[in-house]
């Protein structure tokens, strides 16, 4: 593979715009831009997360794959044309069947869960306000310019995959989840 990158900064930037992969320049501020911009922090939490997880842990073959499918989610919304799809309906397709499996083996909810049951629960589920955040951005986007239906679904069932992690996460070796409880409960 040849050298992608000779050179980490550029200063083209330096007056607020930056360039999508046709060249053409948009400010940073661009939906376009903020979108990229929380699916590549939604990436950054999904490493941290990767990174508390033991190397045999059996949500990593789960959870690991999905960073460079944001990668991929977020080259598709730099290259700005319609022809240009990675993410289809099998990637949707794969976070379903992860969804099922996963939640088969857990209790159905009584009660909001809130974020907690421990710090790799509590990293998932900030995970996933991220992911919703991205979600929100994507969709923003797609008011006002194309944008791949299979990547809305994707970012949609990413984060009810991450949910659902987090709960796992949190039961863990004896752990719970934390419910939330109305204030006239407290």
């Amino acid at each position: 593979m040849a050298d992608r990158l000779t050179r980490i900064y550029t200063r083209s930037g330096d007056r607020g715009t930056t360039a999508l992969a046709d060249g053409r320049r948009v400010d940073k501020y661009h939906p376009r831009i903020e979108a990229i911009g929380d699916l590549d922090e939604l990436n950054g939490l999904l490493g941290v997360l990767l990174a508390e997880l033991a190397p045999d842990d059996p949500l990593l073959p789960v959870l690991a794959p999905l960073q460079h499918d944001l990668f991929d989610l977020g080259g598709e919304l730099a290259m700005v044309d319609e022809a240009y799809r990675v993410l289809d309906a099998a990637a949707i397709e794969r976070l379903e069947q992860h969804l099922d499996t996963l939640n088969a083996k857990l209790p159905p909810l009584e009660e909001f869960i809130l974020p907690g049951g421990g710090r790799v629960a509590a990293l998932c589920q900030q995970a996933r306000a991220v992911c919703r955040r991205a979600e929100r951005r994507l969709v923003e986007l797609a008011g006002l310019e194309p944008v791949n239906s299979n990547s809305l679904g994707f970012i949609n069932r990413l984060s009810d995959l991450l949910f659902v992690c987090a709960r796992v996460l949190a039961r863990r070796n004896g752990g719970r989840e934390v419910c939330w409880q109305p204030r006239h409960r407290r």
